[in-house]
């Protein structure tokens, strides 16, 4: 899996005393009404301190290919559990949402398109009562979107770590739509080179690489739709009534993703299987047209190796006008078997 730089952009790295590797780290303190909810950001010492006071906050970090020592301080400071620590350490774990205690441990694929290829990465999320974490690796875009958009609906501010965990799946969700679009784009712009009659095995080798690539898309798709489902349909402490309804609205895109990527699979193996046989029909139309030719030749050729062979007595040959007879009867034989070769179509 290719992986771009280990330094986050620096429009998305916020100094305050924060290894490089933390793009976000803030706490999300209520006042009076969820209207006058405030941002303010922390350092990772503060953690601890923050959810040790008995009030109504909310902490969100977001870690991008951090180092050992970072998740162990994280560890210590939300007090996270053992497997799901060493989970987010590799960055080689299937989709899935494991529950421990009172949090959540979540972890989803994620894609980015570079340079016409996809790249993929993915995203571990830990999701506690008062605390969302979410730990990117690889190819995977930003989350100041979705923290942007969690801190502009007061709403969602209301909903605590439920919320902010929907912005981020939402995210993920929609970040594959475009993927999907180019796949679609790139099929469509392939549709003359696989109806050609001519043989290219760049039109193959890129068909392959487009089914290749939505294989894999697909397994990074088709896993949300059960993380999603869990989401939408299991009560937790986590997430109340209101917010599932939400998961909901992403599962929904989930699922027509999905839908989409097997689609366009079915679409790129019929055009794969469209373009050999066009190519065997053409094939075997030139083999039709040289044995047609072959034909042709094969009737003069077995007439003169007739009179090739070394007999000194030969009545045809002692005719007058037996060189001019021999000469017609090739024409005739000819003329007749094009005539017939060329109402079957093999001419």
């Amino acid at each position: 899996m290719s992986t771009p730089a280990k330094t986050p952009p620096a429009a998305e790295t916020h100094r305050h005393n924060l290894p490089s590797c933390v793009v976000n780290c803030a706490v999300y303190e209520r006042g009076g009404s969820p209207s006058t909810t405030t941002r303010r950001e922390i350092g990772l010492d503060e953690i601890s301190e923050v959810l040790a006071k008995d009030d109504d906050n909310f902490i969100w970090v977001g870690l991008y290919e951090p180092a050992e020592e970072i998740l162990d301080k994280l560890q210590e400071e939300f007090c996270l559990h053992d497997l799901a620590v060493e989970d987010a350490r590799n960055a080689h774990q299937r989709p899935k949402i494991e529950t421990y205690g009172n949090s959540l441990f979540i972890v989803v694929h994620t894609a980015q398109s570079v340079d016409s290829h996809i790249r993929f990465g993915e995203t571990h999320i830990f999701v506690g009562p008062r605390y969302l974490v979410t730990v990117r690796h690889g190819a995977s875009a930003s989350y100041a979107p979705a923290r942007a958009r969690y801190e502009r609906d007061a709403d969602d501010l209301a909903h605590g770590p439920g919320a902010a965990l929907y912005t981020v799946l939402d995210l993920i969700v929609d970040n594959f739509q475009p993927i999907v679009q180019e796949f679609s784009q790139d099929l469509n712009e392939l549709e003359q080179d696989v109806f050609a009659e001519e043989y290219r095995s760049e039109t193959v080798r890129h068909l392959y690489d487009l089914k290749r690539e939505l294989t894999r898309l697909r397994m990074a798709v088709a896993p949300l739709q059960d993380i999603l489902g869990q989401l939408a349909r299991t009560r937790t402490n986590l997430i109340d009534e209101e917010s599932q309804l939400y998961f909901r609205d992403v599962l929904d895109h989930a699922v027509r993703l999905n839908e989409t990527t097997d689609t366009l699979r079915e679409m790129l193996t019929a055009a794969m299987s469209v373009n050999l046989s066009l190519v065997t029909i053409h094939q075997g139309e030139v083999v039709k047209r040289l044995a047609g030719w072959a034909a042709l030749l094969a009737a003069p050729t077995l007439i003169t190796s007739w009179y090739g062979m070394n007999f000194t007595h030969m009545p045809e040959l002692e005719g007058r006008y037996s060189y001019w007879v021999l000469i017609g009867l090739v024409v005739v034989a000819c003329s007749g078997l094009y005539v017939l070769l060329k109402r079957a179509k093999w001419l």
